[in-house]
């Protein structure tokens, strides 16, 4: 399997990942040689602890008690049907029953011009990110951001993706952490998104920062990538969320920047 084709596969509880790239994080020897012979390593999504590894024919566990995990038999048939990019999304079942325990319901999506965002059920294997974790964006997303890294490159600025794609579990896992942390439902809807309303679930938005600077901080505005970005990005596709005073209410986030093509008539501040 070429880089270039690796993909994740996703499924409404479980996601599929390329065993390959997963093989140098074996600790235990069963689970190195279980990756060794295998395609796919199976992941669920709400905690992201690795379940099984599958090679085309049968599923090997990593856990016990894998006949009751609930989706592995839809990220198996998932698997055999994720042919070639721009699948059908996931749909959205679920995610009423995640927003209401946490307080929330339609009337955010209302108040804030916020969309729902349904995952994607593939996407492309991008790169790695500054902590080494692979990158998974849609497959325009993955094409204009490795151009948009080697252009400024080019131009002696180092860009490195923060983060790509997110699940509607792992945003829920961001929520739950924070408000264990004391933080309250205000403070969290500043920063983040709620779940399912995320542009990170469409796998066309990222977090980009450069070497030095911390991740995901207003101080990335300061920097020479900042203003590389604010000149060049348009180029491929990529234009900046949530600008100061953004009809979102959302904090002033000059990293996050997602894929949307501008149109032909198209010459006002980029929102997605």
């Amino acid at each position: 399997m070429h880089a270039l084709d690796w993909h994740l596969v996703n499924s409404p509880h479980v996601e599929a990942l390329p065993a390959r790239l997963l093989r140098p994080r074996a600790r235990a020897n069963a689970d190195a040689r279980a990756l060794a012979l295998a395609t796919w390593c199976l992941r669920r999504k709400s905690d992201g602890r690795f379940l099984a590894t599958y090679d085309g024919q049968r599923l090997h566990a990593l856990r016990h008690g894998l006949a009751r995990e609930p989706g592995i038999g839809d990220a198996v048939a998932a698997i055999e049907a994720a042919g070639t990019p721009g699948g059908p999304p996931l749909p959205l079942a679920g995610l009423e029953d995640r927003l209401a325990a946490l307080g929330l319901d339609a009337s955010y999506g209302e108040d804030t011009g916020l969309a729902l965002v349904p995952e994607p059920s593939r996407l492309e294997f991008a790169g790695f990110d500054r902590f080494r974790r692979p990158l998974w964006l849609r497959e325009p997303a993955a094409r204009a951001w490795r151009r948009m890294q080697r252009a400024a490159r080019a131009d002696g600025i180092v860009l490195d993706a923060i983060s790509g794609y997110r699940s509607h579990a792992y945003q829920l896992g961001i929520f739950e952490r924070k408000l264990a942390r004391g933080q309250t439902m205000p403070e969290i809807l500043a920063v983040n998104a709620a779940p399912g309303y995320s542009e990170h679930h469409g796998g066309l938005a990222m977090d980009i920062g450069t070497p030095g600077e911390p991740p995901a901080e207003e101080s990335f505005e300061a920097t020479p990538a900042f203003a590389w970005l604010r000149e060049r990005a348009g180029d491929f596709g990529f234009r900046m969320s949530y600008p100061r005073g953004n009809p979102h209410g959302i904090s002033y986030e000059p990293w996050h920047w997602c894929w949307r093509p501008a149109a032909p008539d198209d010459a006002s501040p980029a929102n997605a």
